[in-house]
C-alpha cells in the first residue's frame, strides 16, 4: 500500500504546496510514509487534470489518495464527479481527506472486514455530500462574481481583468523571434486568441517600410 498525496490550487498565483506539511504530519502520525507527491495548479471544477490522472495511472489497488480537503479533489459537476469516482473505484484507490474523519479509517488496515466495509460505505456517502457542497460553493462564488461584474458595468466601474503586461511582452518578443504560435502557447500557457491579439498589436506598432 502506497500513500500518494495530491496537492492542488486553482491558479498559478496560489501555492499548491501549502498543505504539504499537514499531509506529511497526518501520515507520520499513522506510521505511514508518503511515497509520491502530485502537485498542480488547475481548477477543481474541471475533470482534465494531468497530475491527478498521473496519480491514478501510477496507483495500485489499495493505494491511498491523500488530500487536505475534498474540494482539492473535486469541485466537479455531478456527472464529472461520477466519472472520477468510477475511475477511483476501477483502480481500487482509497480516498483519505483530512476534513473527512470517516475516511481516516481507510489509512489503516486494522479493521475487520465488516467494519471496513461499513466505513467504506459511510465514507463514500459523505464524499458525495462534500463533493456536492464544494460544487455548490464554486457555483455560488461564480454567480456572485458575475452579479458584481454586471453591477459594476451598469455603474461604469468595471474594467475587466488587468492585462498581464509582463507575459504579453514575452509573447511579443517570441513573435518577433519567429516562434510558432503552438510553441508560444505551450511556453506561456495562453490561448491562441491571446497570441492573435498581441500579434495584431505588434504588427500595427511596427513602422511602415
Amino acid at each position: 500500500m502506497f500513500v500518494r498525496a495530491y496537492l492542488r490550487a486553482s491558479t498559478s498565483e496560489q501555492d499548491a504546496t501549502r498543505a504539504r506539511e499537514q499531509l506529511r504530519t497526518f501520515a507520520a502520525e499513522r506510521g505511514l510514509t508518503i511515497a509520491a507527491w502530485y502537485v498542480e495548479n488547475e481548477s477543481g471544477a474541471k475533470l482534465s487534470r494531468p497530475e491527478l490522472f498521473r496519480l491514478l495511472a501510477d496507483a495500485c489497488p489499495g493505494d491511498i489518495l491523500l488530500v487536505e480537503q475534498v474540494d482539492r479533489l473535486s469541485r466537479l459537476t455531478a456527472s464529472d464527479w461520477e466519472r472520477l469516482k468510477a475511475e477511483l473505484t476501477a483502480r481500487r484507490v482509497r480516498v483519505v481527506a483530512l476534513d473527512l474523519p470517516t475516511s481516516w479509517m481507510m489509512a489503516t488496515s486494522s479493521a475487520d472486514e465488516f467494519t471496513g466495509r461499513m466505513f467504506e460505505a459511510i465514507n463514500g456517502m459523505l464524499l458525495d455530500v462534500l463533493a456536492a457542497v464544494a460544487r455548490k460553493d464554486y457555483d455560488d462564488r461564480r454567480r456572485r462574481q458575475a452579479q458584481g461584474q454586471a453591477k459594476a458595468k451598469v455603474e461604469g466601474k468595471y474594467k475587466g481583468r488587468p492585462e498581464d503586461t509582463k507575459r504579453n511582452g514575452e509573447i511579443a518578443n517570441m513573435l518577433r523571434a519567429g516562434m510558432s504560435w503552438t510553441s508560444i502557447a505551450n511556453a506561456t500557457d495562453c490561448s491562441r486568441a491571446t497570441i492573435a491579439k498581441i500579434a495584431k498589436r505588434t504588427k500595427s506598432a511596427q513602422p511602415a517600410a
